[in-house]
Formats: C-alpha cells, sequence, structure tokens
C-alpha cells in the first residue's frame, strides 16, 4: 500500500522530533539520515528477497538471488535484526553499519558517516530507541514509496533541518529557487558530465538530474560528480543521490582548493561540461600558499583572507573548453573589490569567458543576508554576446518570508529567460536587463557592480547598491591617493614600513 507525499513527510519529521531535546537540531541531519537510508536498503533488500521467492520459488539459490538485489546485505544486518537488540544499542548499529560497508566496497564505503552511535552522552538510548520507533511505523520499499517519493521526502527533511540550523544550514543546503534559477540557466543536456567542487548535500547534482527528467530528457546518460569537504555532508550527498535513484555519481571527501580530486593523466584539474557551485562566502585561510604555482591561478593568486576568487578560478579551470559553463554563487563584493581579485577579475573579463552577471534578490540564504549574485562563465560564447557581459537584475524578483524571502517559479522562469534571450520579460525599461560592451567595462576599471549598468529595480537592493557604488568610488580614491603619496614618500627616501602601510 502506497503511502502519500504528505504522509511519509509526516512520518520522516516524527522521526527526526524523537531526537528533540537530549540533541542539538543542527546534529539531526548525523542521525537521521544514515537510519533513513539503512532502513531504505534494508526495506528493499527484503522487498527484492520475496520477489525472487516468488519467481524461482524452491529453485532459488545465492547466484541468482545476488541478481535481485542492488545492495548486499550481510546476515544480522537487516532492520529488523539489528534493532531488535535490548542492549548497547548503538554499538550494534556501528557493528551493523561497519559490516554493511565491508559489504558493499565500491557503493557504500563510508556512507553511514562518523556519527557517534555508540556514545550515550551524545544521544542516549532511549531517543535512539525512539527514532527506531518511529521508522518502524514507516515500510521504505518500492511497494510503498517511489523514488520520486523518497527523493522528495529527504529534500523536505534537508529543508526542515536547514529552517533548524539557521546560519549553519549554509554549510549544507543551498535554497532550491536559487538552486533551480542556476540549473535553468546552464541547461545540462543527457550525456554530459556535471561537477560541484562544493557539493554540500548534493542538492545541485540532484537538480540537473531532475532538470532533465522532468524535460522528458535522458537523465541516465548524465554523469555527476562533487567534492565535499564535510564527512558527514558528504555522505548526506550521497545517500541523497541513491535515493533520488542515481547511480553514475562521484561523490569524494576532501579540501578542494588545497587538493582537488578530480584530476586528468596530466595532474591537471579535470574538466566538465558543466560547473556548478554555491561554495562558501568569503573563506579565510582557504590556502593561498599553495596557489603561487598552481595553474589555476589564471589571473593571480587572491588574497589569503578571502577564497572566493580561489573557488572562481578552480570552477574555471574545471570547465570544459569548448561547450563547457560555469554557474556560481558568489558575495556581490567580487563584483567591485581591488587589489589582487580586481586583477583576476579583469583578466577573466579580458579572456571573454564572464557571460553574464544575475543579481539575486535579497535575504535568500541561511548564512547570511548579504546581497548575492551569480557569475556565469562559457568556454564558446554565442556570437552576438562575444565581448560583451550580460546583466541581469533579479533583486526585485521575490517574495517575503517569515525569515527569509523566497522566489517563486514564475520569479525562476523570469530570469532564466531574461538570461537566455537577453530580453526583460516585463518589457523594456520595467527592470534591468543589458548587454554590456567590453570598452564600457574598461571604462569603469573592471568594476562589475550591477548598479553601473542597469538600474536596480529593488528598493532595499537599490540603496545598498548606491551605498556599495559610494563605498567602492571612494576606496579606489583613496587606493590612488595613497599610492601618489607613498611614491612621493618612496622617492623621498622614506621607508615604508615604518608607516605599516597596506600594499593596496
Amino acid at each position: 500500500m502506497t503511502i502519500t507525499q504528505q504522509e511519509l513527510e509526516s512520518r520522516l519529521l516524527a522521526a527526526a522530533n524523537a531526537l528533540r531535546g537530549p540533541v542539538d537540531a543542527a546534529d539531526f541531519k548525523t542521525y537521521v539520515f544514515p537510519m533513513l537510508f539503512w532502513k531504505w536498503i534494508s526495506d528493499t533488500w527484503v522487498y527484492e528477497h520475496d520477489e525472487a521467492i516468488e519467481e524461482y520459488g524452491d529453485d532459488l539459490d545465492d547466484e541468482i538471488e545476488a541478481d535481485f538485489h542492488r545492495f548486499e546485505m550481510p546476515k544480522g544486518t537487516l532492520w529488523s535484526e539489528a534493532t531488535g537488540k535490548t542492549a548497547n544499542l548503538g554499538a550494534e548499529i556501528v557493528k551493523t553499519f561497519q559490516r554493511i560497508e565491508k559489504a558493499n566496497p565500491r557503493s557504500l564505503a563510508g556512507i553511514f558517516g562518523d556519527a557517534s552511535w555508540g556514545n550515550k552522552e551524545r544521544i542516549p538510548e532511549s531517543a535512539l530507541l525512539g527514532l527506531i520507533k518511529a521508522f518502524n511505523q514507516i515500510r521504505l520499499d518500492p511497494s510503498t514509496v517511489s523514488h520520486d517519493l523518497l527523493g522528495a521526502g529527504y529534500e523536505y527533511l534537508l529543508k526542515n533541518f536547514a529552517d533548524e540550523s539557521g546560519k549553519r544550514a549554509g554549510e549544507f543546503f543551498t535554497p532550491r529557487e536559487v538552486v533551480n534559477l542556476l540549473v535553468g540557466i546552464l541547461n545540462p543536456e543527457p550525456g554530459e558530465s556535471v561537477y560541484d567542487p562544493t557539493c554540500g548535500s548534493g542538492g545541485m547534482l540532484v537538480a540537473t538530474i531532475n532538470q532533465l527528467r522532468d524535460a522528458g530528457k535522458d537523465h541516465r546518460t548524465l554523469r555527476v560528480y562533487g567534492q565535499e569537504i564535510n564527512l558527514t555532508t558528504s555522505s548526506i550527498a550521497r545517500m541523497n543521490l541513491f535515493l533520488h535513484e542515481i547511480e553514475d555519481f562521484d561523490i569524494k571527501r576532501g579540501d578542494t582548493l588545497r587538493a582537488p580530486a578530480f584530476k586528468d593523466r596530466s595532474g591537471a584539474v579535470r574538466s566538465f561540461d558543466v560547473v556548478i557551485a554555491n561554495p562558501p562566502f568569503s573563506l579565510s585561510n582557504w590556502g593561498a600558499d599553495r596557489w603561487e604555482s598552481d595553474p589555476r591561478a589564471i589571473g593571480g593568486v587572491p588574497p589569503a583572507q578571502n577564497g572566493d576568487f580561489a573557488f572562481v578560478q578552480h570552477m574555471v579551470s574545471s570547465m570544459n573548453s569548448g561547450i563547457g559553463r560555469v554557474g556560481v554563487v558568489m558575495p556581490h563584493g567580487v563584483l567591485f573589490r581591488g587589489s589582487a581579485e580586481a586583477k583576476i577579475r579583469r583578466r577573466l573579463i579580458e579572456e571573454d569567458l564572464l557571460e553574464a552577471v544575475v543579481g539575486l534578490p535579497p535575504n535568500l540564504f541561511y548564512s547570511t543576508s548579504i546581497p548575492a549574485c551569480l557569475l556565469i562563465f562559457r568556454g564558446q560564447k554565442l556570437a552576438e554576446r562575444k565581448d560583451h557581459v550580460l546583466f541581469v537584475d533579479g533583486s526585485a524578483r521575490f517574495d517575503k518570508a517569515k525569515n527569509q524571502n523566497v522566489m517563486s517559479d514564475g520569479h525562476i522562469t523570469a530570469l532564466v529567460d531574461a538570461y537566455r534571450t537577453g530580453e526583460d520579460p516585463d518589457g523594456e525599461g520595467v527592470a534591468g536587463v543589458r548587454l554590456v560592451p567590453f570598452e564600457e567595462i574598461e571604462r569603469n576599471s573592471f568594476d562589475l557592480n550591477i548598479g553601473r549598468y542597469i538600474k536596480v529595480a529593488a528598493e532595499e537592493t537599490a540603496d545598498l547598491g548606491t551605498a556599495l557604488i559610494s563605498y567602492a568610488d571612494a576606496r579606489q580614491h583613496r587606493i590612488g591617493t595613497e599610492a601618489v603619496m607613498f611614491g612621493r614618500l618612496v622617492a623621498a627616501g622614506i621607508d615604508l614600513s615604518m608607516l605599516e602601510a597596506s600594499d593596496e
């Protein structure tokens, strides 16, 4: 008997609520997702076993049965077997997870993460029993829940945990409207490779698959790759892809900027058709000391205290030079900051790699309320967009919500259309969409602040945009004045180190 989406979400939420109290809400995902995944592969194994018996009866042997199963479940590791223990349940779960991972080394190694199941201070036995009891109420096999339903339920829990986690949610969850907008712009096609260097819980990779599936295209030929520095989050990403019926994927754990996991035979970073990411904003101590001779530093080494352009340059370096395109979420600061970042920005524009800047509505993200934008790069631009950058203002396309603003499907469609056509879907002059020539950007010293090129629509963003332009102008004026002054002081034989002058 199948259950509805609402019933599934209600039961999954009840399972999570069993932890409320002894476990911090921000840690729910660490415990709930491994249990959900275990319950799913266990129930599905039993379902497949019953199918095998029904088809082969007494002729069934181990070799035949193996063809029915996607995952191997060693004796004693089924949900009903392991959760029936009455003592040291946490330790039993650890042992069970280890046995399942060992039996499926190619697909499930490390997938259950590193939760402290046996630590009764972190998760009391009573909370663990409550979690098991809640999951006992849900049957998770193909006769009850389809992959679409299960995947949507998983996304529902991710969103719910993100809401509970507040700012910490930025580490593993990007609002789905931003994801759908970025995927809509990059428009992945069957047979292409898609790579997310900071994949978090895998939402962007899942969205690329779903876009093809919803369009009636063959999503099974899409190859997806991701890297994630956090062990728990990388495990959640792998579970997310499995539950969405995606098998051709490769998620690696590690530091993308210090040790990129995907390389070709020559040692260079591997190239992909679609590169998509929402990296952590303005990451400090990101590994600048290793980038002096790194070929990814196309326009130079970004400041040690801000890794925004390190992520941008890594992604551009990972882009197929032919059909490749890159979409990355960035804070507005990358559009106008000076010094080393200005040099990198100029190089990317001069190489004619930057195709578009899309301004996003304010207050969309869990981790920050500062304004953000999308930077779109393309290996080979269309003829009419060569030596130009398309500016799209999406700052007014949102609905106010209790804690964060949200974008509707209509808002997303309007911005995707604006990017593809280069025209304002609301009509000329209503909101900003403009293809700006290289010469004009050069005259503005390669400053990409959206307000310099088009009228910014949202009132609250317009105020901020004006303030940012004023700040950028004042800052550039100060830097220029200081440079002149320092030059005169050096000419006069004065040691600048005594002034502790900045190298800006």
